[in-house]
């Protein structure tokens, strides 16, 4: 047996917080959550992602935070012609996609775009 069971959230720092606030909340369309003293988060499911502002993270921290090094698959809770509209609507360039790959349970049909600090984000249904 496993000890590991699922990602409860992961650190992503970035240059430009409004900038990334901005992809994550409204191209994305994760919620806005604050917690602590003033940090920012980005939930979606049962998961989220905690933001770093490049030199100002909070301990402890990556051994080298560094923005746009994230390569991250989202499954999209709509189908995927409906997040490529979505994308199209907020002029978002699709960079590659709509593709097949494989997921980490099954064949997936994914879009990749990157985010402000260029982290690749791929968004994914299943198949």
């Amino acid at each position: 047996m496993a000890i590991i069971d699922h990602l409860d959230h992961l650190v992503l720092t970035c240059i430009d917080e409004a900038a990334t606030r901005h992809f994550y909340t409204e191209v994305l369309q994760m919620k806005l959550e604050t917690f602590g003293a003033g940090r920012t988060a980005f939930r979606f499911g049962n998961q989220k992602i905690n933001v770093h502002v490049r030199g100002k993270e909070f301990e402890p921290k990556a051994h080298v935070p560094v923005p746009g090094a994230l390569d991250l698959c989202f499954i999209a809770a709509v189908p995927l012609d409906e997040v490529i509209a979505h994308l199209k609507q907020c002029e978002w360039p699709i960079i590659e996609g709509p593709v097949e790959r494989t997921g980490a349970t099954q064949k997936i049909r994914s879009v990749y775009v990157r985010d402000p600090d260029l982290n690749l984000i791929e968004i994914s249904e299943l198949i």
